[in-house]
């Protein structure tokens, strides 16, 4: 596209008040240093557990620039504010770390809860869950390894699949899709295998399940390639959110130090070349697979755009989504929204002691990501300019 409408800051940041811009300026001069990320990380979250009075503040600052409140209600106000702007918003529940059945059966009974809620709205077309939230890696894991299980532990696979079954049971019933979180390859191919087979029972007519396709593994496009393959034999619609992923070190170091291949792809270019070939591969089969764009990355936003221009494909289709997290991109995330196509926000929100692991581990992965805090400081010094603040 000749003119970059990603250029356009008053869209973007038109939600935010000076003081408001002024805040995420601070905040991501400060996400800009690895060293100071470290330092404020460790710092908090020793702040958190003496129980010293540091609520307030995170609250003030990384907490609003990432999540939309505490609690669903604090967060409505958010979400209805970018709905007027076209833009709707998934609740993510981002309390992490949780290992015992109990805590697992009360995250499916609060997305039960957010997936009811969700289809009163119409800003909330989908909800999110992360497979680890509701059962034990080491369960997914041993799954995936194809390991025998002892009868206790067979009984809690079963426990994990009446879980997943529930959540996509009431999805479909409800309609609202559901948004399966990729994870580490040693336990994925246990979810991969799960998720196809909710896609196979309830996506007879749409993508109300929706599983994640981590582009930078090097066999994501065999994956999919299979997975088209069987919807069209089995008479199922494939739902599938692309990233780019977010577990790269972890995965590069358990290679090395496991003695086998990574199975990440080697750099950024292959990266990206993989999340291309793969979008592409899906935005030719739009009848089978309805595709959710999750990135922070101009270059292949322009590029989907362009596909669906050539193939005559309106915006607002709803095969195809385009999604970032709150508090970031907004530059895609608006001007994209303003040009017609359908578009979401993940929206944390959560206790602010037990959302900081979410928010530490996100300020971790962007800080890795070659130049995305500098586009966001570049553009939020232009509506600076432009506003003259």
């Amino acid at each position: 596209m000749k003119n970059n409408p990603f250029e356009n800051t008053a869209n973007a940041f038109a939600l935010q008040s000076d003081t408001e811009l002024k805040k995420s300026h601070f905040i991501f001069s400060t996400m800009g240093r690895q060293w100071l990320v470290d330092i404020g990380s460790k710092l908090t979250m020793t702040a958190l557990q003496w129980k010293l009075p540091v609520k307030g503040l995170i609250k003030k600052t990384i907490f609003s620039q990432f999540c939309g409140g505490t609690t669903v209600e604090e967060c409505m106000p958010v979400v209805e504010r970018m709905y007027d702007k076209g833009v709707s918003s998934i609740l993510d529940y981002s309390v992490e770390g949780k290992e015992s059945e109990a805590d697992f059966d009360a995250v499916v009974q609060k997305k039960l809860s957010l997936i009811k809620g969700a289809a009163a709205h119409e800003a909330l077309p989908f909800e999110v869950v992360k497979p680890t939230g509701i059962g034990r890696f080491y369960i997914w894991q041993q799954i995936t390894e194809g390991k025998t299980l002892t009868t206790q532990e067979q009984q809690e696979w079963e426990r994990i699949v009446a879980r997943v079954d529930l959540l996509c049971k009431t999805a479909n019933e409800y309609q609202v899709g559901i948004l399966f979180d990729g994870e580490e390859t040693w336990m994925q191919d246990a979810a991969d295998s799960l998720i196809r087979d909710m896609m196979l029972k309830y996506n007879k007519t749409q993508a109300i399940i929706v599983n994640t396709v981590q582009c930078y593994r090097k066999d994501r496009l065999d994956y999919i390639t299979a997975l088209y393959e069987d919807a069209r034999e089995n008479n199922f619609i494939v739902g599938a959110k692309i990233v780019r992923g977010a577990y790269m070190e972890k995965e590069r170091e358990r290679a090395a130090k496991m003695g086998y291949e990574s199975p990440i792809c080697d750099d950024k270019p292959a990266t990206d070349a993989m999340f291309n070939s793969v979008m592409r591969f899906i935005l030719d089969r739009l009848e089978v697979i309805k595709l959710f764009i999750g990135t922070h990355n101009e270059q292949s936003t322009l590029e989907a755009m362009q596909i669906l221009k050539e193939k005559g494909i309106p915006p607002s289709s709803k095969d195809v989504w385009f999604g970032q997290l709150y508090g970031m991109s907004d530059n895609l995330t608006y001007n994209l929204a303003a040009l017609g196509h359908d578009v979401f926000k993940i929206l944390p929100f959560g206790p602010v002691a037990d959302v900081m692991p979410y928010l530490i581990r996100r300020a971790q992965e962007n800080t890795s990501v070659a130049g995305q805090m500098g586009r966001e400081l570049a553009l939020i010094k232009k509506e600076m300019k432009r506003r003259g603040i």
